[in-house]
């Protein structure tokens, strides 16, 4: 395979720009360049949903840098799971584990450092039981939430998990995730810069097709239709319609200009309160452009409780996944997200992130959350990526760059022209825009 050429900009404490080349193989998991204390080598991790998609990439990455690392693979069914553990090799067990059996999960974290709930999708899950098990067994805890109530619910056992003495870091995927850590340091860099303050914050996402991430993110992006999206605008909490809102967003290198819409993420609010930015909101959009039409005309057509029904929702992925497949094949599987930061100076900052396949990403970026708490950077409590006691601030250029590997083009803190909003949007959209 050709190599592509990855462009990664970090801040440092020298140099206002660090630019770092490499190449890499399309196929080739990467792999970071960094050496691992004797007690991160030798830590266990079990990894829930570890026969899914992204849980066997992340396995996969773990084998491939850590190579004493102890894997446990989580599941329910044993056969996947056998097989998985077959090809992992030594040090590499399967634990037969359903979330919702509350004795079978506690039993299968008294062996383990850290828990890896990758098993979603999140919506529509009243509790959080892997990481209450965890606050038990006093196991350290992360999540790949892509769920605002059920980061929410994570959040009110902070104090639990304080009390524990673990730390744990809710929806630490790659966005929300990587993303976040984006947001924050880009904040951080204008605070301390005294370029003003941060007025306007806005994360954009695209996918083409499902990114090889299977049919967990197509079940998500249903479940969101059907819940209002929650946006601030000058500090205040607007509510507005899914999949409104369009903007035509430039996502430079891979990706080009895409439209994206409006959809309910966690990010929205936990930088809004982390980060204090009065004005935040999230959009997606997806490629080829007829599935954007298909998710507005869902959100149109079908009932909001019909999109928050689980079951109904798994019917219609069954219905759509082989289309889905298929046209994953011509458009493409890659992911790209923006994050633009406007501030009271007129300027706007920017922070560029694309990847050839989202399931890669995801697992390349779960694996720099993992190492990350395992090195001691998160402290007791449940966290935000953004927030401090989730990552501490000396340790995110670490995080980004080790999220970073298989990138086709990695940008922070550019300065660029602030978006112009779509003249057709409402009114009520342009306030959270």
């Amino acid at each position: 395979m050709a190599g592509v050429s990855v462009m990664l900009h970090l801040k440092s404490p020298t140099s206002p720009l660090m630019v770092v080349s490499r190449s890499v193989k399309e196929r080739e998991i990467p792999k970071p360049k960094t050496d691992f204390h004797d007690k991160i080598r030798n830590s266990r991790v079990l990894i829930l949903g570890g026969t899914g998609r992204v849980g066997v990439l992340l396995q996969l990455l773990f084998r491939s840098f850590l190579l004493n690392f102890g894997l446990f693979v989580g599941g329910r069914n044993r056969e996947r799971g056998a097989a998985m553990v077959k090809n992992l090799g030594e040090k590499s067990e399967f634990a037969e584990v359903d979330i919702d059996n509350v004795e079978a999960l506690e039993n299968a974290l008294q062996d383990v450092d850290l828990v890896v709930h990758t098993a979603g999708p999140f919506q529509q899950t009243e509790k959080c039981p892997v990481l209450e098990a965890a606050i038990r067994t006093k196991t350290a805890y992360i999540d790949v939430c892509d769920d605002s109530s059920y980061a929410v619910r994570a959040k009110s056992f902070c104090n639990d998990a304080i009390a524990a003495n673990i730390p744990a870091i809710t929806t630490a995927g790659i966005y929300p995730g990587v993303s976040n850590v984006m947001a924050a340091e880009l904040v951080r860099a204008v605070r301390d810069e005294g370029r003003g303050e941060p007025e306007r914050l806005r994360f954009s996402y695209f996918t083409a097709g499902t990114g090889g991430a299977g049919p967990t993110i197509l079940s998500t992006s249903f479940l969101l239709l059907g819940e209002e999206v929650v946006a601030y605008s000058k500090g205040e909490r607007v509510k507005l319609k899914p999949y409104s809102g369009m903007l035509n967003v430039d996502f430079g290198k891979g990706i080009r200009k895409r439209d994206v819409f409006l959809l309910n993420l966690p990010e929205v609010r936990s930088t809004h309160e982390v980060l204090g930015v009065p004005t935040v909101s999230a959009r997606f959009g997806t490629a080829p452009f007829f599935w954007n039409w298909g998710m507005a005309i869902m959100t149109n057509l079908l009932p909001a409780e019909f999109l928050r029904d689980r079951k109904k929702v798994q019917q219609l992925v069954e219905l759509f996944d082989p289309v889905v497949r298929a046209v994953d094949g011509i458009s493409g599987e890659r992911v790209s997200m923006r994050v633009d930061l406007e501030c009271s100076d007129g300027r706007n900052t920017v922070g560029l992130f694309t990847h050839r396949r989202l399931s890669e990403s995801v697992g390349v970026s779960t694996a720099a959350f993992v190492l990350a708490v395992l090195e001691g950077s998160t402290q007791p409590g449940v966290w935000y990526p953004e927030e401090p006691e989730g990552i501490v601030v000396e340790a995110r250029d670490v995080l980004l760059e080790r999220a970073s590997q298989g990138t086709i083009s990695f940008v922070m803190n550019k300065l660029t022209m602030r978006l112009k909003t779509n003249l057709i949007i409402a009114a009520a959209d342009c306030s959270a825009s």
